[in-house]
């Protein structure tokens, strides 16, 4: 056989690999979907008929409504918090060399190695000294906590050679640090900060082991599902996962349209 040839075939192996892995990781999620709109009153696959009941049961339900939102809120305020204290701290871990340093990057990107539900019974013990424990914001410093090191990580991949010149050069012709930062720096790592913003949402809306030991009287959602799948499971469980797919796939839809999601996942 030609080199050419097998080159081909090679071609079309890791293609056809490619597919496979890409059908072995969709097809969960699309089963999901099906189950969601079955006319039975049960979880069944194939589904039989096609019925848009349970999404109607989801949204009549004021619980799981509440649970949406406060997930929300939730994820919204942790990215928040999670760019203001990782873009700064990777920018020091960066640019700085100083006793202490490595140190202080093993601390900030350490809960990516830890079992969460150890971070969540750690921030319960935390925020029950404080006098705060189950409250929304015991939930927001466990989350902040779980999701920092993503944006820590994604900031530090964008800044790895980085010309510090151009940096150097706009403050040499008057501007501020702060201005340097914001039009010089972070036009240059802003995907790597987008991409952190995007894992950080996306761990804060899936987590349960944090959410369920600092949980207040109204549950997160993934907390509510936990909850609910003890007593019952019905097709309203695969409504809501479908929800959560929906948006996930709008987050990754809206991160193409205005980065990309080659650029932002090369800084990752």
């Amino acid at each position: 056989m030609e080199e050419r040839q097998v080159r081909e075939l090679g071609r079309w192996g890791v293609r056809a690999l490619s597919w496979f892995g890409l059908f072995y990781l969709t097809a969960p999620l699309l089963v999901v979907i099906a189950v969601s709109v079955t006319e039975t009153a049960y979880l069944k696959f194939p589904p039989q008929g096609f019925s848009l009941r349970w999404y109607y049961d989801f949204l009549k339900d004021p619980t799981y409504i509440e649970a949406f939102w406060l997930s929300a809120k939730l994820g919204a305020v942790a990215t928040a918090l999670s760019l203001l204290l990782g873009v700064p701290t990777a920018l020091v871990i960066a640019r700085k060399r100083f006793p202490g340093r490595q140190a202080l990057s093993s601390i900030f990107l350490s809960p990516l190695i830890l079992p969460t539900i150890v971070i969540g019974v750690a921030i319960l013990q935390y925020a029950s000294l404080l006098g705060f424990s189950r409250t929304f914001s015991a939930l927001v410093v466990g989350h902040v906590v779980l999701v920092v090191p993503y944006v820590v990580r994604t900031t530090l991949a964008s800044l790895h050679g980085l010309d510090n010149s151009i940096e150097e050069a706009a403050q040499d012709l008057g501007a501020t640090p702060a201005q340097t930062f914001f039009l010089v720096t972070l036009p240059q790592i802003k995907p790597g900060v987008i991409a952190g913003a995007l894992f950080a949402f996306i761990n804060s809306w899936i987590n349960v082991e944090v959410s369920i030991f600092n949980t207040t009287t109204a549950s997160t959602l993934p907390v509510k599902i936990f909850n609910y799948v003890q007593f019952n499971v019905d097709p309203i469980l695969a409504a809501v996962s479908s929800v959560t797919i929906y948006i996930a796939i709008l987050a990754v839809v809206l991160l193409d349209v205005f980065i990309g999601v080659e650029k932002a996942t090369a800084s990752t």
